[in-house]
């Protein structure tokens, strides 16, 4: 509250007392004289709130002359009564009268207390009261068990990729490019997600909404962070950011940075994962037997190439826009006895994200980049087909020395036909059982293609030529995926004793998806994994809740790479 709110709310206080302890004495004819023939007090009372401005003079005015009528044989009757000189009589004023005073003074004046949003009981300001705080956190102790029949050779693309490249030339570059942990267990690392997020309603039809997250990193499909590091402080990012109209019932329309709009498994998409561009989602009843039906339209932005690439020459490159393009349709039906069935069709088109080999580049000669760097994916797990993306010329002084070196990119294009599937019913005692299934196949994925695209150029997934020239029948990959799971119990977790569990499989072919956006978890994230998984969820306490994960999984083709992760984690949300 202001400090000119305070004074007025005073001021109508005073003046509301004053007026009507004014009103009433004068009905009740307590004017009373003033020994020795002055003018009464209750006059000179009235004279004083007109000179301080708390009675309007024409307000004052009437009640002057209403005094000064009543005030003669009022005095008379004050002398006749008096016992001594200088006693006053004050009438009776009743408890039931006082209380009546007591109560529209504080009626009045709370009238105007919640007119102007300062002192209403029970309330807060307005602006509050259309925000909605949203958040989690999660405290998980991990372990990473590896395979000693594992390859020792496991290349860390992304690490080659965020640097300087890797030179290839033998002749010039003795050291092996960095390389990933295969056959090192690590155990009992603590690990924690927190994410703190506010819902704004706008208007009628208008929403926006703000939230933080943790994470080790910017990338996008984890937000969680690793504890340790000498207990420094950890980091905190922006995970969403966005506006939504909803201008019809059932149609929103979500711009920004947001959570993921189409329905969908980790197997595509991480639970973490949030979308930047647009996405225009639908729903609508069909009839009254339980039917609707929903769709979903996105546009994402994935990566722009720079403004001003190349950095060290005149001629700057055309601008070079990755996308994400998707449309999904489906149908939702209750029926039966509490019977849900769900089942959606979607098409993600992954534009411009495979690699190209670039035009000659002639580092050697002081060039720095080479035209077709930007076409490395920003960021990548593992699995995915790669090419080498340069096309590196030779110095003709010393080619055998010339360093070379190369960045990667994906060798397959990506456009996926995805089918989910889930069904739930009831069976006793408040359990239920869902089943679900999800395959993805790529479309885009043509062998030939990835062969001609690489120029030759490609670096996994590819098996040893049977007569000694490689080709594209020597690419060892795939384009489906697809997982099943069961879960029994109380399908929501709601109240303390609530508990399910959870058993699935999953196979993820090589180049079935762009292995950057599904689940870091499972395989530690990427494609070129198959195997199974269980676990179980208790809830101990309102909001709070036990999961417990085994994930078993290892390569689908290729050198062996076999990974089983273990997770136990206490889950909190308000």
């Amino acid at each position: 509250m202001t400090c000119s709110t305070f004074r007025s709310a005073l001021r109508g206080l005073r003046t509301t007392t004053l007026a009507t302890g004014v009103a009433l004495v004068l009905a009740s004819g307590a004017a009373h004289a003033q020994a020795g023939g002055g003018d009464s007090t209750m006059i000179k009372l009235i004279r004083g709130l007109m000179d301080s401005g708390a009675l309007k003079p024409e307000v004052g005015a009437a009640l002057l002359l209403e005094a000064q009528r009543e005030a003669a044989p009022a005095a008379a009757t004050a002398t006749a009564v008096a016992a001594h000189p200088g006693d006053v009589r004050v009438p009776y004023i009743p408890q039931s009268v006082r209380d009546e005073i007591r109560e529209e003074v504080k009626a009045s004046v709370m009238a105007e207390a919640k007119d102007q949003r300062w002192a209403a009981p029970g309330q807060v300001p307005e602006w509050t009261q259309r925000l909605k705080v949203q958040g989690d956190v999660r405290v998980r102790n991990e372990s990473r068990l590896y395979s000693q029949r594992n390859s020792d050779i496991e290349v860390d693309w992304a690490r080659i990729n965020a640097g300087n490249g890797y030179d290839v030339n033998g002749n010039t570059n003795l050291d092996l490019p960095p390389l990933r942990n295969s056959r090192q267990d690590r155990n009992n690392s603590w690990r924690i997600r927190a994410r703190l997020g506010v819902v704004a309603e706008l208007g009628e039809h208008t929403r926006a909404g703000v939230r933080l997250a943790t994470g080790n990193d910017n990338g996008p499909v984890s937000t969680t962070q690793t504890l340790g590091g000498g207990l420094g402080k950890k980091d905190v990012w922006l995970d969403q950011a966005w506006l939504s109209w909803s201008p019809l019932a059932g149609l929103d329309i979500q711009g920004g940075r947001f959570g993921n709009p189409y329905w969908s498994t980790d197997t595509l998409f991480s639970n973490d994962l949030n979308f930047d561009g647009m996405a225009i989602k639908y729903a609508h009843p069909i009839g009254g037997d339980g039917l609707s039906l929903f769709a979903t339209l996105g546009l994402t932005p994935l990566e722009y190439s720079s403004d001003s690439f190349p950095s060290t020459s005149q001629n700057k490159m055309k601008s070079e826009n990755k996308w994400l393009n998707g449309l999904q349709v489906g149908a939702d039906w209750q029926f039966g006895d509490a019977q849900k069935l769900r089942a959606a069709v979607g098409y993600y088109d992954f534009r411009n994200i495979a690699g190209e080999y670039s035009q000659p580049c002639a580092l050697y000669a002081g060039a720095d980049y080479c035209s077709s760097d930007w076409t490395r994916p920003a960021f990548m797990q593992k699995g995915n087909t790669l090419m080498l993306l340069r096309n590196i010329a030779v110095n003709p002084l010393d080619p055998a020395n010339t360093p070379m070196p190369q960045y990667v990119g994906l060798a397959s294009e990506f456009e996926l036909l995805d089918l989910n599937l889930a069904w739930e019913t009831p069976l006793f005692d408040g359990m239920g059982l869902r089943v679900e299934g999800h395959a993805i196949k790529n479309l885009a994925y043509d062998p030939k293609q990835m062969w001609k695209r690489a120029q030759g150029g490609i670096v996994t997934n590819l098996a040893a030529p049977v007569n000694g020239v490689a080709g594209p029948q020597d690419i060892r990959s795939g384009d489906m995926a697809y997982m099943a799971q069961a879960t029994f119990g109380q399908l929501a977790l709601k109240q303390a004793g609530d508990w399910n569990l959870a058993l699935g499989y999953k196979r993820l072919e090589a180049d079935s998806l762009p292995d950057a956006y599904n689940d870091s978890n499972f395989h530690l994230g990427g494609t070129n994994a198959k195997g199974y998984y269980l676990g179980g969820s208790y809830m101990f306490d309102r909001n709070v809740w036990l999961t417990g994960r085994w994930m078993a999984a290892k390569e689908v083709t290729g050198a062996p790479l076999s990974i089983d992760v273990f997770q136990l984690e206490v889950n909190a949300g308000f």
